[in-house]
């Protein structure tokens, strides 16, 4: 069937289209919505699922952004037809309702109904039939103004980017060093424990402000540290090569928002378990039953538990035994830690020597941020132990177990497999350290400073029963 005059005229009114792509799954105000849980933290299934898309949308939306939010407004101004009075036109006009009439209905001018009906109307059928999905679909495509990116437009500037991220690692004679062979780069972030590619590997931030000393009197050269991360990250802009992202330091394919960042490495960690709620009794060491506890690592993902406690300066050691399957059995993600220090390992290894002393030496844990103490709620459950974690890069906070961590290096180098030495061997180092003398003791040691206190709470007990 031929094209009718009006289609015909409507066609040459708004230019060929010959395939403008499938329509989108969200408008302005879902994918602005999207990125507002992004910024908070949210992965991009969860924002996805919020929004009322399908979790592989909001991943595509994520990668193709090089998870770079893309600054949308709120909302569109209100100088623009909104989805929602482009639904009210469809249903107008499907009742015959006149376009003088639509516009006193929305308050707008006859004129502005006019284009978007002609503009906007969808030109695939024998009719000009006006929907408001494939409308404003229309508008958000012609209302983009894609900017060139400075870096494109700029091949000396692009240049002097690119031989500063990537460029070749030479000797101070000038003789070029190819650095270790690694495969190709396929979209994903630094490979784990394997080569990188030796690069000049300047910073963004470094190369931003290096121009202004290089080249300090064009202005032609100038441009910032953002502008080249999105460079690297967000596709379509044509400027840098996406695989450029592995001459940075993180080497990651995709930029992690800044809340996700900080969320991250202690997602065990909530605001009621930090050192700032421990008690105060904890800090002054005036009463003990407040323990300090951290792991020292050793080769083959090995380890020892510690426990320091803070006043009379008594130490234990966790055993932290391989699991059955160690080195034979593949590693699975998400899988149990075969190395013997996972959460649960950890946990119970906690369990089980805390239990050994009275209640009233257990009052409170402070641990670092590491993960092996993810399931400290199920520990104060089970032992009535209460756990608190420092502030991130602290070690100061946990002062008392550093300084034993660096005595027991005398017994368990590091370097050395820690998963060769047996319970039995564990409680003789710690025999060891209890029985030396301390300073801060008076010169007594962490045991008869114990076993003092157990004494003095035995004889209250018996003078309040008495």
């Amino acid at each position: 069937m031929g094209v009718g005059k009006r289609q015909q005229a409507a066609r040459l009114y708004r230019g060929q289209i010959p395939s403008p792509g499938r329509p989108t799954v969200a408008w302005r105000e879902d994918r602005v919505r999207f990125w507002l849980a992004i910024a908070k933290g949210v992965s991009s299934e969860d924002a996805a699922v919020q929004i009322g898309v399908s979790q592989p949308v909001g991943t595509r939306w994520f990668r193709q952004a090089g998870g770079v939010g893309p600054c949308l407004a709120p909302m569109v101004s209100g100088r623009y037809l909104s989805f929602a009075e482009r639904e009210e036109i469809a249903l107008w006009r499907a009742q015959d309702v006149g376009v003088r009439e639509i516009a006193r209905r929305l308050g707008r001018s006859p004129s502005t109904i006019s284009r978007e009906v002609r503009r906007n109307a969808s030109t695939r059928t024998y009719r000009l039939e006006y929907r408001a999905s494939v409308a404003q679909w229309h508008a958000e495509r012609r209302a983009r103004r894609p900017k060139t990116a400075k870096l494109a437009a700029n091949d000396r500037l692009r240049e002097y980017v690119q031989d500063r991220l990537s460029g070749a690692v030479r000797t101070p004679d000038g003789t070029t060093i190819a650095g270790p062979k690694v495969p190709p780069w396929k979209g994903r972030n630094k490979p784990h424990r394997q080569d990188r590619c030796w690069a000049t590997s300047w910073s963004p931030e470094q190369i931003a402000n290096r121009l202004k000393a290089d080249f300090p009197k064009d202005d032609s050269m100038r441009i910032s540290h953002e502008a080249i991360y999105q460079a690297l990250y967000i596709q379509g802009r044509g400027a840098l090569k996406r695989e450029l992202v592995a001459c940075l330091r993180t080497g990651r394919a995709l930029r992690v928002p800044r809340a996700r960042a900080r969320n991250r490495p202690g997602g065990h960690v909530t605001p009621d378990v930090v050192i700032s709620q421990r008690p105060a009794e904890a800090a002054d060491r005036a009463v003990p039953g407040h323990w300090e506890g951290d792991l020292i690592i050793g080769t083959g993902r090995s380890a020892i538990g510690t426990l320091v406690e803070r006043t009379t300066r008594f130490t234990m050691l966790l055993h932290l035994p391989r699991m059955d399957g160690y080195g034979v059995e593949p590693r699975v993600k998400n899988g149990p830690a075969l190395a013997g220090r996972g959460a649960e390992a950890v946990k119970e290894a906690i369990a089980t020597m805390i239990t050994t002393l009275p209640e009233n030496l257990r009052r409170t844990l402070t641990w670092d941020r590491g993960t092996e103490l993810a399931q400290h709620a199920q520990l104060r459950i089970d032992t009535g132990l209460q756990v608190y974690f420092a502030d991130p890069h602290s070690p100061w906070q946990r002062g008392t177990n550093e300084n034993t961590n660096g005595l027991l290096r005398q017994y368990f180098p590091k370097g050395t497999d820690l998963s060769r030495w047996d319970a039995d061997e564990l409680d003789a180092v710690a025999h060891a350290l209890n029985s030396r003398p301390r300073k801060t003791l008076g010169w007594k040691t962490p045991a008869e400073a114990l076993n003092e206190h157990l004494l003095s709470v035995q004889e209250a007990g018996v003078a309040t029963t008495g």
